[in-house]
This record gives structure tokens, sequence and C-alpha cells, in this order.
């Protein structure tokens, strides 16, 4: 269990895909040990907001853990475009996570980049749940973040009400934003084309873009309520998680077999079940396989492989990390630690391996 612990907490340790966000080892979770009872994980964030004239008159008087608004939404979005706020038609309607952060995509005049990584989704055939460009754009921009593991009943489900805590995290990321960022994301949206997939590429892949937007959990293996580690969380998943999930917890008629090819739990033991020779270099990635990142790039050792995710196709992949369940390319970091992938539909005999 000791082993198994130490891996999992490899992928906590990830950082956020984002470009905006550290280099993986910062984790985008909150360094303070300070207590909820005293003062919110969000006082950096609710500070800044405050200084900026938004959400409240004072830190003390904002009120972190009460549920945003979509009165409060509307005015937060008011004060960030400078904009008229308008009426509301039920401003004491709670607002939810993939509400707030289809609202900022929309504000930052991204709705377009947001639409394009729907459409070059569905375009391969995949069924993507309508938050899906949204929170791309969102994850991408690092609008959100991964408590610490043991808060990670802190954690909100795309569906769950959004907390003025979490808005704050939000606003106070899009008012530190230095001029560039925008632009990433609609150059990042431009190349985003995937290939057609075969029938169980598009099964499975359409099991992985369900959970897009789902929080990082430390030892999440579920969309459903869960504690891995004694801590009650919504639901959610780490990194070998979200691939147990979609590899070994799915029932997919037909394939039985599929379930049976991961065998270990942790992403050591993943990339560890395929030996050197049937290894996928980086250059015959198809969509579906389960890509492993270490240290030394194709020279590591499974024993160090600290990361998982699963192949869309044309350079972007879909995995659970700082920014929960997200799309990202596989540039940067990803690319220079990514270390082999294994083709478990190939391994299960429901595709023949090219």
């Amino acid at each position: 269990m000791s082993r198994l612990i130490t891996i999992l907490g490899c992928c906590a340790l990830l950082a956020t895909p984002s470009a905006f966000a550290g280099l993986p080892g910062d984790g985008g979770g909150h360094s303070s040990k300070t207590s909820r009872s005293t003062a919110s994980w969000a006082q950096p964030e609710i500070r800044t907001v405050v200084q900026h004239g938004m959400m409240a008159k004072t830190v003390a008087a904002f009120r972190a853990d009460d549920t945003l608004t979509q009165g409060e939404l509307t005015a937060v979005v008011a004060g960030l475009t400078k904009h008229s706020a308008g009426t509301v038609a039920t401003p004491g309607t709670a607002v939810t996570v993939t509400q707030l952060d289809a609202r900022l995509v929309r504000a930052l005049g991204l709705s377009d980049a947001a639409a394009t990584f729907t459409a070059g989704a569905q375009a391969a055939g995949l069924a993507t749940p309508s938050r899906f460009g949204t929170e791309t754009v969102a994850r991408l921009l690092g609008l959100r973040t991964n408590h610490p593991a043991a808060h990670d009943d802190l954690e909100l489900l795309p569906t769950d009400p959004a907390t003025r805590a979490e808005t704050a995290y939000s606003v106070a990321h899009v008012l530190r934003f230095k001029g560039w960022e925008t632009q990433f994301v609609e150059d990042a949206a431009a190349t985003f084309e995937l290939p057609q997939l075969g029938a169980w590429q598009t099964r499975v892949l359409n099991t992985a873009v369900r959970f897009v937007g789902f929080p990082y959990v430390w030892g999440g293996t579920s969309e459903k309520a869960e504690a891995p580690f004694g801590i009650e969380a919504h639901g959610g998943f780490d990194c070998s998680g979200f691939i147990w999930r979609v590899y070994k917890l799915q029932a997919y008629p037909g394939g039985a077999a599929l379930a049976s090819t991961l065998k270990g739990r942790t992403t050591y033991q993943m990339s560890g079940e395929v030996g050197p020779a049937k290894r996928i270099g980086f250059a015959k990635l198809a969509p579906g396989d389960v890509l492993f990142f270490g240290p030394s790039g194709p020279r590591s050792k499974p024993a160090s492989i600290g990361h998982t995710g699963v192949y869309l196709g044309g350079g972007w992949m879909i995995h659970s990390s700082g920014q929960g369940v997200a799309v990202t390319p596989l540039t940067g970091w990803y690319r220079q630690q990514f270390a082999w992938a294994r083709r478990p539909l190939a391994e299960a005999g429901l595709i023949v391996s090219r």
C-alpha cells in the first residue's frame, strides 16, 4: 500500500497542463495550511479580487464558502469587461462550475476558440458533453485549481454549485493575466484537429471525454462520491485512476478482454506491463493509446513514471492533472518527458496494431 500511495502522489504533484501554471512539480494546489474555519483556502485570491473592487467591500465580508449566484456572476463579468451588468432574470439562482467557466470564457472573448475545440472533437466522431469546449479553454487558461489531497472534499464536479472562493480564484487568475493568454488559447485551438477514429477508438474516447471538467482527486477512480484515502470527495480522478476508469471499469459490449489488459493500478505498474519491445514511440501514437511520462523521457524506468494520459490524436491528449480532467497539447514538458505508450485496444485484440 505504501508503494501505491507514493505513485498516486506522483500524479498529484503534476502541474496543470496550462501554459499559465508552473512546471510539473508545483501541483497547482495550495501551500497554505490555514484552517478553513479561520480563513479561506483562497485568501490571497480574495484579497486580489477585493482590491479590484469586486465581490465584496472588504476581505472580512467576502463570504467565501457561500454559493455564487447569477446576479453576483453578472457583476463579476461586468467588473472584468468594464461593461454594464444589465439585468438578470433570476439573480438569486446558484451558478454551477460549468456555468462559471463558460461565462468567464465568453467574457474573455474565447467563445470561438471553445467552439473550435467542440467542432474538432465532433468532426472526429466523438460525442462531447456540452461543456467540452468551454472547459477545455478554461483549463488551458488555468482557471481551476487542485486542492491538496487532505482537502479533496473541496473539489467540485462540473454540475456542483460554484463557491465564491472558487470564483475568486478564477477571477484573480484572470486579473493577473499578462496580455498574451487569450492569443495562446486561440493559437492552440487552431491546431486542434483529430483524425477520423475507428469504432473502438471512438467508444473508448467517448468515455474519456465524458469526464472533461471533473476534478483531480488523489486516488480517485469514479465520477461518484468516494473516499479513496479517507477524505470524502464528490467524485474525480487522479492520473492513473482516470485510465483505470476509462479502460478497466467501463463496461464495453463485446470488449470484455479490454478490462483485463490493465492489471496494475499505478502509473509505474501500468507502464511496466509492456516490455521495451512493445512500447510505442511518439511518432507512432494512435488515438486511444495510453501515454506515460517520466523524468528521463524514453530512457525512464517504469518505477519513475509519474504521469499518464490517453492520446486523442493530432498531438493532443486527455488526462487528469492539476486542472482536473482536461484536454492538453503534447508540447513543452509533456513532449520532453514523454516516455512511451501502450495500446490496450490492440492488446485486447480489438484492433490490429500498425
